[in-house]
């Protein structure tokens, strides 16, 4: 079933994804942009791509793309050659990532909040359903995203870490680099399985602390 039917049969869980998909996607690639600034490098700011316009960041082929069948990307123009220094590179990698876990975090409290706030049911619901799918969709953005396979982050931050990669041979690396994704598409479905059982951990977590400052 193509994503789009799903505007027909439960339009408000549509509109939540597409915003909690287009809002975490810009705020990924604004986080790129904004730290390879900080390292020097201002390709992407002087392109306008540190920014959340969905328009920029994601282009109208990749929305078109997340209407129609839920799934899309985004990117920014960087270039290494202006770095400050050699551990540069792995920081702006590693920025979209940690972009993804500080919205997890953010909208783990947002669900705790929700819940324990809760007066109006309808409300509540569609405001904790919201925080629940937003810490869900960064959980398995921030997971996706370190999979040690090209052209993602992960596989720019492995790459540091065993810069030697490139003496294997490259039928070899290039087979273990194309089952990791095919196993990433395999287990996608288990992979939402597993954030949302984060979720639901993190904001068991939360919520004692929350009612210990009193919130």
């Amino acid at each position: 079933m193509l994503f789009i039917q799903k505007l027909f049969t439960d339009p408000q869980s549509y509109f939540i994804w597409v915003f909690l998909v287009i809002f975490s996607v810009c705020c990924h690639e604004y986080a790129h942009a904004q730290v390879a600034l900080w390292q020097g490098d201002s390709t992407a700011s002087d392109n306008g791509y540190r920014t959340i316009n969905p328009v920029k960041q994601m282009t109208l082929t990749s929305l078109i793309a997340l209407l129609l069948i839920g799934l899309t990307w985004g990117a920014v123009p960087i270039n290494p050659n202006r770095f400050k220094n050699k551990y540069s590179e792995i920081l702006v990698a590693a920025a979209g990532p940690f972009m993804n876990l500080i919205l997890f975090l953010l909208f783990s409290i947002g669900g705790a909040v929700v819940y324990l706030k809760s007066q109006n049911f309808s409300v509540s619901t569609a405001a904790f359903q919201l925080c629940f799918n937003g810490g869900v969709l960064n959980a398995v953005l921030l997971i996706f995203n370190l999979l040690p396979v090209p052209p993602l982050d992960g596989w720019t931050i492995f790459s540091f870490l065993f810069p030697h990669m490139h003496r294997i041979n490259p039928e070899l690396r290039n087979g273990v680099i194309f089952g990791l994704f095919i196993l990433a598409f395999l287990f996608f479905d288990k992979l939402f399985l597993f954030a949302s059982y984060a979720m639901i951990y993190t904001i068991d977590a939360i919520l004692p602390l929350m009612r210990f400052v009193g919130i």
